[in-house]
């Protein structure tokens, strides 16, 4: 996974702390698994087409997404968007996490580039048309309107931006290969949780395992099937922090005994009761 090179110093200190204890890297999804992740996640994405003339062009659409997670929108020609994309099939789609952090450039969001086609046959059709539709249901009352065009977005490219210095991108192919993690698409309640009941747990996680014994404050930032993201609070500023579990989750059902696990054992670490 491909990070950004710090910004600079600050005094004659790098801006993000870095541990103060060694640890193991702790795996991440990548940036293939963390775009389905996001595109399974909402239905709402911002459109980029050309104009006839060649200008750029940007409006809000929805969308659903296929099995392979090539997104279907349903587009009318009254609108420019429709008229652009039947003139010249370049598009691109950007879509952004939906519980947002409150600084908005914080925020995971992926941009997904390529080329639109139409359904070639019916059952191509008929899994387009049942892709928007699961996504988005009110569609029902206008997709089947003479001037709406049912468009899936063939992913040639994909950037995905995690927030501040975390970065990646990715091909179709990849993309495409890639499934949605199936913790981090459902795990808004269990940061809530974890932050408003376990917030001692997950400072003890971060000083005992994440290589930061110096830290004061820490905060679940997100939740996937390897591991748990911290963002923290030091005395030497604030730092983000990764902590993997013992093993690999396959199920939302598995999380509750993988973080009780993670505080047990910095617990045990530090010798807390």
């Amino acid at each position: 996974m491909q990070s950004a090179p710090d910004h600079g110093v600050l005094d004659g200190a790098p801006s993000v702390p870095p541990p103060l204890v060694p640890t193991r890297p702790a795996p991440r999804l990548s940036a293939a698994e963390q775009a389905r992740t996001l595109v399974a996640a909402t239905n709402v994405a911002g459109l980029a087409t050309l104009t006839v003339d060649g200008d750029p062009w940007a409006s809000l659409i929805t969308y659903g997404a296929l099995d392979d997670g090539a997104p279907v929108l349903c587009l009318s020609r009254l609108a420019e968007h429709g008229r652009n994309l039947a003139a010249d099939p370049r598009a691109s789609l950007i879509i952004t996490q939906i519980d947002r952090p409150t600084d908005p450039l914080a925020a995971a969001r992926v941009t997904l580039a390529g080329r639109v086609e139409r359904p070639s046959d019916a059952a191509s059709l008929a899994a387009a048309r049942g892709a928007h539709l699961t996504a988005v249901p009110a569609a029902n009352t206008y997709i089947d309107f003479s001037d709406f065009s049912l468009w899936i977005l063939r992913i040639d490219r994909v950037r995905w931006v995690g927030g501040y210095g975390r970065m990646d991108s990715a091909q179709g192919p990849a993309y495409a290969a890639a499934q949605p993690d199936p913790i981090a698409t459902g795990a808004s309640a269990a940061i809530v949780h974890l932050n408003a009941d376990h917030a001692d747990a997950l400072l003890a996680i971060a000083q005992a395992l994440g290589g930061y014994p110096d830290a004061t404050v820490a905060r679940c930032s997100g939740l996937d099937r390897r591991g748990i993201d911290l963002a923290l609070e030091t005395p030497r500023g604030p730092a983000p922090d990764r902590v993997s579990f013992s093993a690999t989750l396959t199920d939302s059902a598995q999380l509750r005994a993988a973080t009780v696990e993670l505080a047990l054992r910095a617990r045990a670490a530090t010798n807390t009761p």
